[in-house]
């Protein structure tokens, strides 16, 4: 049930991005990327077999575009019937938050390998979030229309979010080296 849940957002993603403006499999995979990639994520594979499965329902439309000496572009664009369903998408209901985050998943077990263990999660935890956080930092963006202005709140949810991931492994390092100590905080 989950991978069709899953499969499902990822529709929605797509004919989102692709409500934007035209574009192929490989533009769709850089703009989950470079635009939300702090809320979303899908590898090339999964974009290219959905875009088969939303061509073949009639919710986009594929243009092949003749290239010399490269393979030809395929270039998507939304449908009226792809456009009715996103607007009825969007106009749904919110889904329940049901997160799944496999490092805390890892940190709640890690106590039983002992705090060296827990330090190297905490490290690696860190370095990924830092360079999500720098990624994210380096997005261009303006806030000339709405469509922009909502674009950045989720750009600007994505580096808090980092923010306080750092700071709450700083926090999180700290009482374990309290323990360490023999200091454990309350």
């Amino acid at each position: 049930m989950d991978d069709y849940i899953i499969a499902v957002k990822l529709r929605y993603a797509v004919l989102g991005l692709l409500s934007l403006e035209p574009q192929s499999g490989y533009d769709l995979g850089r703009a989950f990327a470079g635009s939300v990639a702090h809320f979303w994520y899908a590898d090339q594979s999964q974009i290219y077999r959905l875009l088969d499965d939303l061509d073949a329902e009639g919710a986009i439309t594929t243009e092949v575009i003749r290239q010399k000496g490269r393979p030809d572009r395929r270039v998507h664009s939304l449908t009226d019937t792809g456009r009715k369903e996103l607007d009825a998408w969007q106009r749904s209901p919110l889904d329940p938050q049901r997160p799944k985050n496999s490092f805390l998943a890892r940190l709640f077990f890690a106590g039983a390998l002992g705090p060296e263990h827990v330090r190297r999660l905490l490290d690696e935890a860190e370095k990924l979030v830092t360079e999500s956080h720098e990624r994210l930092l380096a997005i261009e963006h303006s806030a000339s229309t709405l469509d922009e202005v909502v674009q950045n709140a989720t750009l600007r949810s994505g580096i808090s979010h980092a923010e306080s991931t750092i700071a709450w492994i700083a926090e999180t390092r700290e009482a374990v080296a309290a323990f360490e100590r023999g200091t454990p905080d309350e």
